[in-house]
């Protein structure tokens, strides 16, 4: 099972191991050779450019690579959410049934993973027990949710953000809606040829729910009625415990890594340059920046209340910070206002600018602004991989038409 070290030598050692033409031929397969860096894109220790730049030197890509599709699927995700913000929290448009044909709340059997369908168990556990799932078993998971237990993408949705270490909340709404059909000309089904097809022994379901023809599925997706799950539950083991869910640190974790600023770690601040650490970017920041820059890492309780946490995704940010801050300061966690105050004797303050932060951020920026006119310096900026498209892009393709790798990232 994969491992991730919230480092940048882990992202790095993760990078140098990828090889693009194996991904494109088994990138679908559950043993195939993926490329594992969502983690570090993620939590800020690489960005696209990074990766593509990275992985081209070593093997030129074409503009149509699969790899570099993929880079695009993540981009564009990036794309609506701009456009449309917490837009994306609703569906973008009705899908095989009305929202209000499906259940708001998630099945035990699937928390505890005791549906008896080895390929729906085997997702579960693996996504408790490592933080991470291949995207294939990540799609079965949630098209046997929506389209056969009628829950609701968003459910599951939030639910499985809690546990990635990759959560990326554009990445993983879209694609569920991706496969609710809510933002796609058509849902996404499956069943059990297709996990045979794709995934190990262990995981194949023969005799189980999902073990009909794509004809059923289709039926039974456009029913409002879910499926029964008691035939194979009988099937079933004794499940596992889903762990628990914390809005922030303060709950999961008891080493005192994290509390409010205290006022003596205040005094240091005065008349340096600060460089923020955040949960979204855990990597080293600019190389730009003057050795002798503060380096403190902060939680913002406001972007984290809605979206709760397992232990594993808090420890693996926790541990992220720790690496690359001062050690003579905690990890701070607090509302913008109280991280405001204890910064505003700073010289400057920089930081990672990144849409899931980025709201706190402004205000967090708005308000050392009002304290010092002089004290912020604005966030920085990471590179584009593709061109800027200003127009909202409905779809992906119409979005891949208007964008491009730029020039300097496809000449030799």
């Amino acid at each position: 099972m994969p491992s991730f070290e919230p480092t940048a030598q882990a992202a790095q050692l993760c990078l140098d191991r990828v090889q693009p033409d194996d991904y494109a031929r088994t990138r679908n397969s559950l043993d195939g050779a993926v490329t594992r860096l969502s983690p570090y894109i993620t939590h800020g220790f690489l960005n696209l450019t990074d990766v593509y730049t990275a992985v081209h030197a070593r093997h030129p890509l074409h503009p149509k690579h699969k790899l570099v599709f993929e880079l695009g699927w993540r981009a564009y995700f990036r794309h609506v959410w701009a456009h449309l913000g917490d837009g994306i929290v609703q569906s973008l448009h009705t899908g095989l049934l009305p929202d209000d044909s499906y259940q708001a709340e998630m099945p035990t059997d699937v928390l505890t993973a005791r549906t008896g369908i080895p390929a729906i168990d085997l997702t579960v556990r693996e996504l408790y027990e490592t933080g991470y799932v291949h995207n294939h078993a990540r799609m079965w998971l949630a098209s046997y949710l929506v389209h056969l237990r009628k829950v609701h993408w968003r459910a599951g949705a939030q639910w499985m953000l809690g546990h990635l270490l990759d959560g990326d909340l554009a990445s993983n709404h879209l694609s569920w809606q991706w496969v609710a059909g809510t933002s796609s000309s058509k849902p996404y089904l499956f069943n059990a040829d297709n996990v045979a097809s794709y995934a190990p022994q262990l995981w194949h379901s023969p005799g189980s729910a999902i073990d009909v023809s794509y004809e059923l599925m289709d039926t039974l997706a456009r029913g409002t009625q879910p499926i029964c799950a008691q035939q194979d539950a009988r099937r079933a083991d004794d499940g596992v415990a889903a762990p628990d869910l914390c809005g922030s640190p303060l709950e999961s974790r008891s080493d005192g890594l994290w509390c409010a600023p205290t006022a003596s770690s205040q005094q240091h601040l005065a008349g340096r340059d600060v460089w923020l650490h955040h949960p979204w970017s855990l990597g080293t920041g600019p190389t730009t920046l003057a050795t002798d820059v503060l380096r403190i890492g902060v939680g913002i309780e406001s972007c984290h209340s809605q979206t709760p946490w397992n232990q594993r995704r808090w420890d693996f940010v926790t541990l992220g910070l720790r690496a690359q801050t001062h050690p003579l300061f905690t990890l701070w966690w607090g509302s913008v206002e109280h991280i405001a105050e204890a910064l505003k004797s700073a010289k400057s303050v920089h930081w990672q600018s990144d849409p899931h932060i980025d709201p706190a951020l402004a205000r967090l920026q708005t308000l050392l602004h009002a304290i010092d006119p002089h004290c912020v310096t604005g966030p920085h900026s990471t590179l584009s991989l593709f061109e800027p498209v200003n127009t909202y892009c409905r779809s992906f393709s119409e979005w891949w038409k208007r964008t491009g790798i730029n020039d300097a990232h496809t000449t030799g």
